[in-house]
């Protein structure tokens, strides 16, 4: 037998405790030892063909006479294999159904956004808006812009329009879709400017007809009428105030939360800050004659009349505006002005924050000054209201 042949042997591959590793033949080692080199590779298809290669190229240096004793040079060939490995991920099948890609993007959405804003527009209204569409294929986007434009108003389409670029925006950063075929659709909807998108506030006579109409009709809730004309605070927040967030001498008011009768939940103000109201006489005093001797400073400064919260939707339809819900017909103190022509026309509880915020501009306060105290910033005071702030007769110049 040649010496090749006696010196060259096999190098066998084992699995050692799920690992794999080389079996050096005898006729190579010192003194004829058994000697085994750990992989560290993990036994599966791949690492067995790397091992393999290692195994015949060991395999012919010795067949050559090239072996290195010390096994360093096999060693670094190993490391090599035990660097991490790119991974090829297969392209993902992009997805064309909007109503799935739409819950998605609530989930993604949903750490980001106050909990009425999800619940009620992205859980609620888009969803719905979502559900109800003939296709939910994104190949389909124009025949759903039209329906969208057939079925809702301009502004609901356009809004609708919106939403959906803004999830099929997210979804192809995800890798969940190829491309938008929303995007731009809302900026082509051109909506019609009425003067009812306007700021539409009460007048002073109108608003001193709407307290007197609540003293005469409505006691209960006349402090709570006078209370939004006289801050032109938001609805919310009237309702979520609390005695807590009112000084003992009813001199300063803490704007801090809002109460979201829909949902029935606590929430911060609108702006996510707090806000600090000076009362002047007329605030002050109608909070003294309110306040109880040794208030519960968690109780709410103003009450449903059976001592409850005020729920804004009941207080909106049945007391303020009135009309026929379900078997009852209830009378509302602006329709019954409206009836007695007092008020000119409907306009709901929220315009007594325009009221006020329109009302504080023409006695001459400064934009900033008026922003800081509904908790509006100066610019959209200056768009929104200081337009509609006309005197009724010029000054000479």
């Amino acid at each position: 037998m040649s010496t090749a042949k006696k010196v060259k042997g096999n190098v066998g591959i084992e699995e050692y405790r799920g690992k794999l590793r080389l079996r050096l033949p005898r006729t190579v080692t010192e003194g004829g030892k058994q000697v085994y080199l750990s992989t560290g590779l993990d036994s599966n298809e791949i690492n067995n063909r790397r091992v393999s290669s290692l195994a015949n190229w060991i395999e012919e240096d010795i067949l050559t006479g090239q072996l290195d004793p010390t096994l360093d040079r096999y060693r670094e060939k190993l490391e090599t294999y035990r660097q991490p490995q790119l991974t090829l991920v297969k392209p993902k099948i992009p997805q064309t159904d909007i109503a799935e890609l739409w819950d998605k993007y609530c989930e993604f959405m949903k750490p980001q956004l106050a909990s009425t804003t999800y619940i009620k527009d992205y859980a609620r209204k888009y969803r719905n808006h979502i559900k109800a569409l003939p296709t939910k294929d994104l190949t389909q986007a124009i025949a759903i812009r039209d329906y969208l434009l057939t079925e809702l108003s301009p502004n609901a389409a356009k809004r609708v329009l919106t939403y959906l670029s803004a999830c099929c925006k997210w979804a192809v950063s995800s890798g969940l879709t190829k491309d938008n075929p929303f995007a731009g659709m809302s900026e082509d909807i051109k909506l019609p400017k009425h003067d009812s998108d306007a700021i539409d506030p009460f007048s002073k006579e109108e608003m001193n007809s709407i307290i007197q109409a609540f003293e005469e009709t409505r006691p209960h809730y006349a402090p709570f009428v006078k209370f939004l004309f006289w801050t032109g605070c938001r609805t919310g927040e009237a309702i979520g105030l609390q005695w807590k967030h009112i000084n003992s001498e009813c001199t300063q008011i803490t704007f801090s939360e809002s109460y979201d009768s829909a949902l029935n939940i606590r929430k911060g103000t609108k702006t996510g800050k707090s806000r600090r109201f000076p009362c002047n006489t007329q605030v002050r005093q109608l909070l003294q004659s309110i306040r109880p001797p040794s208030p519960d400073l968690e109780q709410s400064v103003f009450t449903s009349p059976t001592g409850g919260i005020i729920n804004n939707t009941r207080f909106s339809n049945q007391v303020w505006k009135g009309g026929k819900m379900g078997k009852k017909n209830y009378k509302g103190v602006i329709q019954q002005l409206m009836n007695d022509g007092l008020i000119d026309r409907y306009r709901c509880p929220y315009n007594t924050r325009h009221t006020f915020i329109t009302l504080m501009l023409a006695e001459g306060l400064t934009v900033s000054t008026v922003a800081k105290l509904v908790g509006n910033s100066p610019e959209i005071i200056l768009k929104h209201y200081a337009g509609n702030t006309v005197p009724l007769e010029l000054p000479s110049i």
